[in-house]
């Protein structure tokens, strides 16, 4: 990780394996993670905690990815945003995109990809800039 600050992240995925995994590479990483298997659970962690960059799945139980980036994007609008599909196409990503997320993750991402998008997402959002 290049910054010596710790980059918080929050994690939204259903798939509990992923989650579990993802959240233990990132913490050897040196990142501080939360994780949250729906998006209920992820919005109430983000109005308790603070957050710098979260990867939200576009597949979630109680609310699609889109839906529930909408909502973040009400009460954070400056919040980094990656979005994770398992479902990719051009739509989907463009989609993700124009409802306000950061970037997009085709999964299953491998980890160095994804710390490089935290790390970019992070930095864009620490210098004012939004990438897309």
């Amino acid at each position: 990780m290049e910054t010596s600050e710790k980059i918080r992240v929050l994690l939204v995925d259903d798939e509990t394996d992923y989650l579990e995994i993802t959240a233990k590479r990132l913490a050897r990483r040196g990142y501080e993670v939360a994780t949250a298997a729906d998006c209920r659970t992820g919005l109430a962690i983000l109005a308790d905690s603070p957050v710098d960059v979260v990867v939200l799945d576009l597949m979630l139980p109680d609310m699609d990815g889109n839906e529930c980036l909408q909502e973040i994007r009400k009460d954070q609008p400056s919040l980094g945003v990656i979005m994770l599909t398992g479902h990719a196409s051009v739509h989907t990503g463009l989609t993700c995109l124009e409802n306000g997320a950061n970037d997009y993750c085709l999964k299953p991402v491998p980890l160095d990809e994804l710390v490089e998008k935290i790390e970019i997402v992070y930095r864009d959002m620490r210098s004012g800039e939004k990438k897309c």
